[in-house]
């Protein structure tokens, strides 16, 4: 018979500090607890998650006394929904805190020598700054403790919202989200009205049943709205009550589109779209160029923060118009098309084929003639052939996905020795593991945090790095 754990509950917790990740933390007899839910300045009482020999997680149970530096959250679904756990904190507390985290991380990992970092650049609009939002049905409701203790049997069981952290088959059902312009709440609103109305079915993950399962919004700073609505089977007559309904009641949309997806999972990648209305795309402009945005595309989510993040990048560059750059894991071409006016060539290269099509597209779409998008693996692309056609890279430019870059592209870099490296990353931890393996040959000039996710932990850092002068 397994022995079940003893609950460990720790009282009158007084919070000091954060750690990474949006987590708070607190010192105990030398042993590290990191507790979900805080804020530096709580009085808590917490129950341990995990219990090891010099540190812990934990989970606030209650708030004793909140910390002078707590605010009251502006969403309804605070605390419940994922997306948004710092609502609690000024944005000013945030920024601050997230700057510790890049200092530290950059630091304690990296461990190289590091000039001092410039102060983080944060949102100048902390809400309503996303340009994508997707959003789920179900049957599956998560019903509120209230609803819980409740002995009715009537309860609306279907949903349309977000995921609740860690239940994957629970829906929470949102009324109102703030990361989107306010046009979100309406499409979103006015689709499952319409669908609870007419009886329409909410996917059952479990069973893959019922009819609806997602919409993904795009909304753009050029005021282009692009909505795609995920089926699980084709049925034409609601089909066409549903969209043209959504028309009539949101005519703001440029581009309604729908999905048939009869698989197990959500992904549309490996599907086809099909434009109900419009152009089936919509564009969105960084500074004057201009990027055509498929259903399938990937696009920096914060429009006016990418643009921000770009002009960093750009300027640590300091490109002179005879510079050949490198864009590694180019995406759909986005940062080296921003650069372009100042490269005498851009190179770009990605491992998914869609996105540098997308990539080619958006380059003639500006009329830029000088960059060259190539799909596959980097460390197999960039071989002495390859440099001998196109130019070794005065400038490489690399934005990895969280997990960071593998060791072989690190050692490729190595061996190519540009004079300078820009190091884009949403990761601070993996940024600052693989600048510790540049220090080889490589120095730390500038750090530069941005901030593209307010009140979420998430944080972007530019690093400048630039090769060491052989000593002969």
């Amino acid at each position: 018979m397994k022995k079940e754990k003893k609950r460990i509950v720790l009282e009158n917790i007084i919070v000091t500090d954060y750690a990474a990740e949006g987590k708070a933390l607190v010192k105990i007899d030398g042993k590290v607890i990191f507790i979900s839910g805080a804020v530096p300045g709580d009085v808590v009482d917490v129950f341990l998650t995990k219990n090891k020999k010099d540190w812990a997680e934990a989970r606030v149970i209650e708030i004793k006394q909140p910390s002078t530096e707590r605010q009251v959250p502006f969403c309804k679904h605070f605390g419940l929904c994922g997306g948004c756990k710092w609502q609690m904190l000024p944005y000013a507390k945030q920024l601050q805190y997230k700057q510790q985290e890049v200092e530290q991380n950059l630091k304690r990992i990296g461990k190289v020598d590091l000039p001092e970092l410039m102060p983080i650049v944060g949102a100048d609009d902390d809400k309503h700054y996303r340009n994508k939002l997707e959003f789920t049905f179900s049957n599956k409701r998560y019903l509120l403790p209230e609803e819980m203790a409740t002995e009715e049997t009537t309860l609306q069981s279907n949903a349309l919202g977000f995921h609740v952290p860690r239940l994957f088959d629970k829906i929470i059902d949102i009324q109102e989200c703030f990361l989107m312009d306010d046009v979100n709440n309406s499409i979103r609103n006015t689709v499952r009205d319409f669908a609870l109305l007419h009886n329409f079915t909410f996917y059952d993950v479990r069973q893959h049943t019922g009819w609806l399962r997602n919409i993904v919004i795009r909304y753009c700073t050029t005021s282009e709205l692009m909505v795609n609505i995920i089926f699980n089977n084709e049925d034409e007559e609601n089909r066409k009550l549903l969209l043209d309904d959504l028309l009539l009641k949101v005519p703001s949309i440029s581009t309604l589109l729908y999905t048939i997806n009869p698989k197990f999972n959500d992904t549309i990648y490996d599907l086809t779209p099909v434009t109900y209305f419009g152009k089936g795309y919509a564009i969105e402009k960084l500074e004057n160029f201009s990027f055509k945005i498929s259903p399938k595309s990937f696009f920096q989510t914060n429009t006016k923060q990418a643009e921000k993040l770009y002009q960093i990048t750009r300027n640590f560059a300091g490109l002179t118009g005879d510079e050949v750059v490198y864009d590694l894991y180019c995406g759909t071409g986005s940062i080296g098309i921003f650069l372009s006016q100042g490269a005498k060539k851009i190179i770009g290269v990605e491992a998914i084929e869609d996105a540098i099509e997308d990539a080619k597209e958006n380059a003639a779409l500006n009329a830029i003639n000088h960059t060259h998008f190539f799909a596959g693996d980097v460390i197999k692309i960039c071989n002495d052939e390859f440099f001998a056609t196109h130019g070794k890279p005065d400038v490489v430019i690399t934005d990895p996905p969280r997990a960071g870059m593998h060791e072989k592209l690190v050692n490729k870099l190595l061996d190519i020795e540009a004079p300078k490296i820009i190091y884009v990353s949403c990761n601070t931890a993996t940024q600052a593991r693989d600048i510790g393996l540049l220090n080889e040959k490589y120095s730390v000039k500038k750090i530069q945090p941005v901030d593209m996710f307010p009140h979420t932990h998430h944080i972007e850092c530019v690093v400048l790095l630039v090769l060491r002068q052989k000593v002969l």
